[in-house]
């Protein structure tokens, strides 16, 4: 009646094993270490560098526990704090040349102590919240209004080009705001720049109405374009802020979307507010210049001569320098999208930019002037320059459609037309919320965590096992696995435990617990309606898992509210919480019977079984069991 199948065992088995195997890394603790990482996107950290870390650390006597290479970075685990310093200064210098313009970031960390054997099963610990390791936290608001007005003023310039281009007379184009409105003589005139408009921009929709003696056409951004350019600015903003918090050598920072127009920016370990704010506000400059193919810039070029007069040295993301005239043909500003594609001719991997009405015209009459010669597009940031490529133009250039190719890979071509698109931030921020948590008041909030969940556990256990007895036990060592467990599958998720975590996890316990009572109480009423022991347990977990099914059920669906729309701590209590929940249904009777009809099901004369007393509805005496 109350065994299980070998098959059972089996899960219960694999379930023990993985959740140790997965909760272990936590208890390993956090080891001095030094991560290097790219400080600007052009740089690869690769096993080249992988070396250059390791020769600097042999030539400085420094003894790492572990150099690793681990997604696009290297991280170097050390002893204690002293070696810690010391390996930094080592690498820093075998890296950093020349500190005014670093190509790499070597930044302090802390690692986890898990051994190899661990880590090479993917078995990680759970990282830590800002409140718990402490940190800087930003609210950042983007300006969507900006960035949507920045558009129509690109449009706007766009839509006269095309109109000249046609041969459509105005009498004059205006952007009011987010509108552009054309002033037009007569019907047929309005007819064919309306045509014109719809056939030739999609993203705008039309109104016309008469103008005094004349007529007007009225465009807007269509709302379907202008959440989609709202979605690509946010989207930009993030990915600019990915680029430029490199630099400070976070190891898992926190950038997300929040709502429609914030952005959340939480870097756990960062002390240096200001410094923050300086790389979060920071912008770059795209300037297109062309190169200089005289003979004395080829001798400088080889290393051979002196940059001519009104020329400038720059170098390649591959190191090759490159000579460019210092007169600036186009900047960022005329730059209005950059996409990764395809030639269609010979399909090699190319990027594909889109200029302003201002650029495509420049561009159109600076690429007939100068076919069979090179062009160099170049990314200014913190007054340094770098050529992120030099192509050489073919033919003349219009529409505003610039495809760059030659010699490019995909990934390469990814990386080229993200560089251009995140260079600067797509619209402006303001920072609306900003919070500094001290490494000591994070450490204190791990202790305060650490302890609520232990006493609670303790507190909890005991009661159960004054109360029902054996029974009790075997409810706390399923306490026990739900809590390994939901330690588990945290770590196996990656996901970053928070202080709301934490006291998700002590509620959590109190409310695992809630299912054993239901079924040990049930096994009880059994017991004194004059079932016998083994009828007893049988009914009492078949009967309680209806209950136990509907009130976790309830507590879940309440849980994935918080999840779907809550925010920011609101959503770390609820991840644990709906975690807790499901592992809690599976320890709570799953768990807690294997064990049960481990320790009763093999006894068939089994009498008397251990859950406290036993009282008798009527008052009477009391059933006493073991």
């Amino acid at each position: 009646m109350n065994r299980y199948p070998v098959w059972k065992y089996v899960i219960i088995l694999v379930a023990l094993v993985v959740g140790g195997l997965y909760a272990l890394p936590n208890f390993f603790g956090e080891s001095p270490a030094v991560q290097v990482s790219a400080a600007k996107p052009m740089v690869k950290v690769d096993a080249a560098t992988l070396m250059q870390v390791e020769a600097a650390l042999k030539a400085a006597n420094v003894s790492p526990d572990l150099v690793s290479l681990d997604a696009g970075s290297i991280k170097v685990r050390l002893a204690n704090t002293d070696a810690q310093l010391k390996a930094k200064d080592a690498i820093q210098k075998a890296l950093v040349p020349d500190a005014t313009n670093p190509g790499y970031v070597v930044a302090l960390n802390l690692l986890t102590r898990s051994p190899a054997w661990l880590t090479s099963l993917k078995a990680s610990p759970m990282y830590l919240g800002l409140d718990l390791r402490g940190g800087v936290h930003f609210m950042l608001q983007v300006d969507m209004q900006a960035a949507l007005t920045k558009r129509a003023e690109s449009l706007a310039g766009d839509v006269r080009t095309t109109l000249r281009e046609k041969n459509i007379r105005h009498s004059g184009i205006n952007r009011n705001g987010q509108t552009i409105e054309v002033n037009l003589r007569d019907a047929t005139t309005l007819a064919a720049a309306k045509n014109l408009v719809l056939d030739q921009f999609a993203d705008l929709q039309v109104t016309e109405a008469p103008n005094g003696a004349e007529f007007k056409l009225t465009a807007t951004i269509k709302p379907e374009a202008a959440r989609r350019i709202q979605d690509q600015a946010l989207k930009q903003n993030i990915t600019t802020l990915h680029n430029r918090i490199n630099e400070l050598g976070v190891a898992e920072p926190v950038i997300q979307q929040q709502g429609l127009d914030r952005i959340v920016v939480q870097l756990p370990g960062v002390q240096d507010t200001a410094k923050a704010k300086d790389i979060l506000g920071r912008t770059a400059t795209l300037e297109v210049r062309m190169v200089d193919e005289t003979a004395e810039a080829r001798s400088a070029e080889l290393g051979t001569g002196v940059v001519p007069f009104g020329s400038e040295r720059y170098l390649e993301r591959n190191g090759q320098p490159v000579i460019v005239k210092k007169q600036v043909i186009l900047t960022g500003e005329n730059l209005t999208d950059a996409q990764p594609g395809f030639d269609s001719q010979t399909q090699e991997p190319t990027v594909n930019l889109n200029l302003d009405a201002k650029g495509t015209r420049i561009f159109r009459d600076v690429t007939r002037e100068n076919v069979g010669k090179r062009m160099a597009i170049l990314l200014f940031e913190k007054g340094k320059g770098e050529v992120v490529t030099a192509p050489v133009i073919r033919t003349e250039i219009g529409g505003g459609r610039v495809q760059i190719s030659g010699r490019m890979t995909t990934t390469e071509a990814n990386d080229t037309s993200l560089l251009l698109r995140a260079g600067s931030l797509a619209a402006p921020m303001e920072i609306i919320e900003e919070t500094t948590i001290g490494p000591s008041l994070g450490a204190e909030n791990i202790a305060k965590g650490f302890n609520s969940v232990t006493w609670g556990f303790v507190a909890v256990a005991v009661f159960m096992c004054l109360y029902y007895m054996l029974f009790g036990v075997f409810s706390s060592i399923a306490l026990a696995f739900n809590l390994l467990l939901l330690v588990a599958i945290l770590s196996m998720l990656q996901a970053t435990l928070t202080l709301p975590g934490m006291a998700a996890m002590a509620l959590v316990l109190g409310m695992a617990i809630d299912a054993n009572v239901l079924i040990n109480e049930r096994i009880r009423e059994e017991l004194r309606n004059g079932a016998s022991a083994q009828a007893a347990i049988h009914t009492g977990y078949d009967r309680a898992w209806a209950t136990i099914f509907d009130s976790n059920i309830t507590t879940l669906i309440a849980g994935l509210a918080l999840l779907a729309f809550g925010s920011g701590p609101v959503r770390g209590f609820a991840v644990v919480h709906v975690l807790g929940i499901m592992t809690s249904m599976f320890s709570g009777v799953f768990f807690s019977r294997g064990v049960v009809n481990f320790w009763y099901g093999r006894q068939n004369r089994l009498k008397t079984v251990s859950i406290g007393t036993v009282w008798r509805p009527d008052g009477g005496s009391a059933l006493k069991t073991e």
